[in-house]
């Protein structure tokens, strides 16, 4: 039997053996297992209706689970609902406030649902909406905001209870590029200061870039639960564009590594891990090919995942 470990010493969540079966007979989570110590950042990926959103539903008190259990900080979501979502605070993949509220009154609302007085939650709704520059739109109907402002007014929302587990459920969908950095500032600095975070996401640089640890779920199942660093290594074989001068004549032919001609001063290379770069260059240079500047032709991350999810539907990426 597993014994209660105090808030202080146990993980931000531990997941044991998550069972959801819904009316329709479809099983999303098949005996789900996963713990993310404290002050983790930590990626929670997988294709569309591999069970994330109904992970994420039971841990917010949106979804009952069939069976099974999930402490958060030590507090089991059976036992303590109230006291687990005081910990926690959840951004979801949709805006879903009143549009005809302003900023502001949608902030200290939200904290008059966790009992926080009113006076502290105006103090909070400032410094939040000032951290995710906010402030100048505090007052305004939220209706006139563009949809990267509305992304970051519920990241601010979430904060009011100042919870010790943020989940950030696709927050950066359909955000340009400068939005989405300043969302990754506040968050990495809310982690840096000891938030536990949570993140799921299609923009798989983002995982590979933020997070320290990973778990891939899959029909309901966690087919991975690693390190990121650990993740990657598993890749064998990365491929780079490499810009180049003196690309006149023949391909070089080099062990173990492919060369394509892309044009007259663009070779992709495909490599072992194990192979040295620096090696790698120095043959370039002995048949007359100068390297100019390089880049990873694809997302590591990505590719391993399409890999790990083909493995377990026989060679075929789930829909």
């Amino acid at each position: 039997m597993t014994h209660a470990m105090s808030a202080g010493d146990a993980p931000a969540l531990a997941v044991e053996n998550l069972r959801k079966t819904y009316a329709s007979g479809v099983e999303a989570l098949k005996g789900v297992s996963l713990t993310v110590q404290q002050g983790d950042f930590f990626a929670l990926l997988g294709p569309n209706g591999a069970g994330k959103s109904t992970l994420i539903g039971i841990l917010s008190s949106l979804v009952n689970p069939t069976s099974g259990d999930a402490r958060v900080f030590g507090i089991s979501i059976h036992a303590d609902r109230g006291g687990v979502m005081h910990q926690i605070g959840l951004v979801p993949q949709e805006v879903n406030f009143n549009q005809f509220e302003t900023p502001f009154e949608i902030c200290v609302n939200v904290a008059g649902f966790y009992g926080i007085p009113r006076a502290i939650a105006k103090v909070r709704a400032e410094k939040y909406l000032n951290e995710l520059r906010l402030w100048d739109k505090a007052f305004r109907q939220t209706r006139t905001m563009s949809g990267g402002m509305k992304r970051r007014l519920m990241i601010a929302r979430a904060m009011m209870n100042e919870p010790r587990l943020l989940i950030l459920d696709e927050p950066t969908a359909g955000v340009d590029i400068e939005i989405r950095r300043s969302m990754w500032q506040f968050v990495t600095g809310i982690n840096r200061a000891g938030t536990t975070v949570i993140l799921t996401t299609h923009y798989l640089e983002e995982a590979e870039q933020l997070c320290r640890n990973i778990a891939i779920i899959d029909h309901g199942q966690i087919i991975e639960d690693t390190s990121m660093r650990r993740l990657l290594a598993k890749l064998d074989v990365q491929s780079f564009v490499l810009d180049v001068t003196g690309l006149d004549g023949a391909l070089p032919d080099l062990a173990g590594v492919t060369l394509t001609r892309i044009d007259g001063q663009t070779l992709e290379v495909e490599l072992p891990n194990s192979h040295d770069m620096n090696s790698l260059f120095a043959a370039l240079t002995e048949h007359g090919i100068t390297v100019t500047s390089m880049r990873n032709k694809t997302n590591r991350l990505e590719e391993l995942f399409v890999r790990l999810v083909e493995r377990e539907n026989g060679g075929k990426v789930a829909a």
